[in-house]
């Protein structure tokens, strides 16, 4: 009869560090083999994490990938896959309170940590909307719509008519190119043009418009765009 290898040393060695060291103390396919040994605690994780984070391009691609790709990996199953995508929800809530903490202009550099862990790696473009009150205060981060892996429609009536429920004062615009490429296309700048010249009519001001890519972002208002 075989015997299962016993990982408890093992696994109480990288919890030990991970206590003493703090987040930097664990390797990435460290940090991956212990979060699957909660959900998978009699079997050695240590070669599914590496295979994972081969098959995802790395820790961000994989934390981001959908529930159903992880449960497709030979050795997930859906329990194993939540473990991964509950760790991703938990770190996502965290960026998204250091945003709403302080006023989004103010606060830069937050929105886009939290837009990058949130959006860079996705397979399929979606369109996201910031809703911004009078003093530039997060009140609502919206998916507007998602597409395929090259185009997700904006429609600027939609935008504005949310817009105004919302009492919204100002809104930026975030959308992600799944190529990795964040540099705008036609399409990109001119919706961005149309959506701003329908909210200056009605006082709602576009403070942006992001574009999310793997290899990085690209703000329209910063390229001159708007």
């Amino acid at each position: 009869m075989a015997v299962e290898p016993d990982n408890t040393g093992h696994r109480g060695r990288l919890r030990q560090r991970l206590f003493e060291g703090g987040p930097d103390a664990l390797l990435d396919h460290e940090l991956i083999e212990y979060l699957l040994a909660l959900a998978i605690p009699r079997r050695d994780t240590k070669p599914l994490a590496k295979a994972l984070l081969i098959e995802f391009g790395g820790i961000a691609g994989l934390l981001t990938a959908d529930a159903a790709a992880l449960a497709r990996v030979s050795g997930m199953g859906e329990t194993s896959a939540a473990a991964l995508k509950a760790a991703h929800a938990a770190a996502l809530r965290l960026l998204r309170a250091q945003v709403a903490e302080r006023p989004v202009l103010a606060n830069w550099q937050a929105l886009l940590d939290y837009l990058r862990a949130d959006m860079a790696h996705h397979a399929i473009e979606r369109v996201r909307v910031l809703h911004l009150n009078g003093k530039n205060m997060l009140i609502r981060d919206e998916l507007m719509n998602e597409g395929s892996i090259d185009e997700a429609p904006v429609y600027v009536r939609e935008v504005i008519r949310r817009a105004i429920d919302l009492g919204s004062a100002a809104i930026i615009l975030v959308h992600n190119h799944p190529s990795g490429d964040p540099s705008p296309s036609r399409a990109d700048i001119e919706i961005t043009r149309q959506v701003a010249e329908a909210g200056k009519r009605l006082g709602i001001a576009v403070h942006d418009h992001i574009i999310m890519g793997s290899e990085g972002h690209v703000s329209l208002r910063a390229q001159g765009l708007i």
